[in-house]
C-alpha cells in the first residue's frame, strides 16, 4: 500500500545525509560517459546529425539511472520511514445534576426579560451546554411536584423538555419542600461521585406536603449538594393580569423567601445565589458551573506504521529493472 507522503516521519533521520551521494554518482556517470565517447572532430556534421537516434541508444543510460534511484530508495528505507495515527482515551467522572425549577404563575412577572420562567429557561439550557459529560435531570413545582426528565446524558430531551415548560399546568402554588425531594429522589441512588440539585425559586414555600428544611435534610442524608437560586428584583415587579379589556400590568411585591433558600443551601454544602436581572442569572449559573467541575482524564497515544517495505521493494524492482535492461534489450555486445 503506497503511504501518505504527508504524514511521513523518519525514525532514523540522520541516515538521509547519505542521500547527498545521489547527485554525485549522477555527476560520476555523466563524467564517466565522456570518457567512454570521446568527441569525434569531423570536416562535416551533416551525416552524423541527420542521422536519428534509436530507441536502444537513447536508453543506453537508463540501467545506470536506475540502480542510482535504487540506492537512493534503500538509504530511504535505512532511515526508517514511518506513518503515526494518534487516538485520545477520555476518562471522565461527570456529575448527576436535576435541574429543579419553579413554575408557578409568578414566574410570570416580567422583571426579566420576556419573563421570569423564560430568562430561567434560557440560561438553564446555555447551563446544560456547558456540562456534556454530566447527566442531568429535570424537575419542575409549583403547589406539588413532578419530574419531567431523570438524570440521562441525553441532554437534547432534557432541553427539549425544558424548552416546552410552561405555567399554569400543574396546581399552583409554591412547594418548594416538594420539589428539592422530588430532586433528591432522583438523585439518591445515583452512583456519580458527586451529586448536584440546582433549585430556582421566586416564592416562599405556602404548599406541599414536606418541609423546605425535611427535604434539606433529606438531601444531606444522600449526600447531595445543594444549590438554591432566588429569582426577582427587590421591592416590586410588574405582573400581567387578565382583564376584559386585555393584559394589563400592576406591580406587586417580590415575596421571596431568602432565609430558608440560605438555609437549604447551608445544611447541603451548597450555596445560595439571588439574581435580580437575566445579567445576573446568568453569572448565578457560570458561578455554579465553576464550583462543580467534572474531572476529565485524557490520554493521548500515537500508533506507528513502519513503511520501509514500501521504498526497499520499490528499489528491488528498479534493480531487477536495471538488470534485465542491462543483459537483454541494452545489453552491450562484446
Amino acid at each position: 500500500m503506497i503511504p501518505n507522503f504527508n504524514d511521513i516521519k523518519f525514525a532514523n533521520p540522520e541516515y538521509l545525509w547519505f542521500l547527498l551521494v545521489i547527485p554525485i554518482m549522477l555527476a560520476w556517470l555523466i563524467w564517466k560517459n565522456k570518457k567512454l565517447y570521446p568527441e569525434l572532430v569531423l570536416p562535416t556534421s551533416d551525416a552524423i546529425n541527420n542521422a536519428k537516434k534509436t530507441i536502444r541508444q537513447r536508453l543506453i543510460y537508463l540501467p545506470s539511472v536506475l540502480r542510482i534511484f535504487a540506492i537512493g530508495l534503500l538509504i530511504v528505507a535505512i532511515a526508517r520511514p514511518q506513518t503515526s495515527s494518534s487516538r485520545r482515551n477520555v476518562k471522565s467522572e461527570g456529575i448527576d445534576i436535576v435541574l429543579t425549577i419553579d413554575v408557578s404563575t409568578s414566574m410570570l412577572a416580567e422583571d426579566f426579560k420576556p419573563n421570569r420562567l423564560e430568562a430561567a429557561k434560557k440560561t438553564a439550557m446555555e447551563f446544560i451546554d456547558k456540562r456534556p459529560n454530566d447527566r442531568i435531570g429535570l424537575v419542575i413545582f409549583a403547589g406539588e411536584s413532578f419530574t419531567q426528565t431523570p438524570v440521562t446524558i441525553d441532554h437534547a430531551v432534557v432541553k427539549t423538555v425544558l424548552s416546552q415548560l410552561e405555567t399554569g399546568k400543574i396546581k399552583d402554588g409554591t412547594a418548594i419542600g416538594d420539589g428539592l425531594s422530588t430532586a433528591v429522589s432522583r438523585l439518591k441512588d445515583s452512583k456519580s461521585k458527586s451529586k448536584v440539585a440546582i433549585l430556582l425559586t421566586d416564592g416562599v414555600s405556602n404548599t406541599g406536603f414536606i418541609a423546605p428544611e425535611t427535604a434539606a435534610e433529606l438531601a444531606r442524608t444522600f449526600d447531595i449538594k445543594t444549590y438554591t437560586i432566588g429569582i426577582g428584583t427587590r421591592g416590586k415587579a410588574p405582573y400581567p393580569v387578565k382583564t376584559p379589556f386585555g393584559i394589563r400590568y400592576q406591580n406587586v411585591d417580590v415575596d421571596l423567601d431568602e432565609d430558608t433558600m440560605k438555609k437549604i443551601a447551608e445544611l447541603t454544602k451548597g450555596q445560595y445565589f439571588r439574581a435580580t436581572d437575566n445579567k445576573s442569572l446568568e453569572t448565578v449559573y457560570e458561578e455554579i458551573d465553576n464550583l462543580e467541575r467534572t474531572e476529565i482524564d485524557i490520554a493521548y497515544f500515537n500508533d506507528y506504521s513502519e513503511e520501509y517495505l514500501f521504498f526497499a521493494l520499490l528499489a528491488f524492482a528498479l534493480i531487477a529493472l536495471e538488470l534485465i535492461l542491462k543483459y537483454t534489450y541494452l545489453r552491450i555486445n562484446p
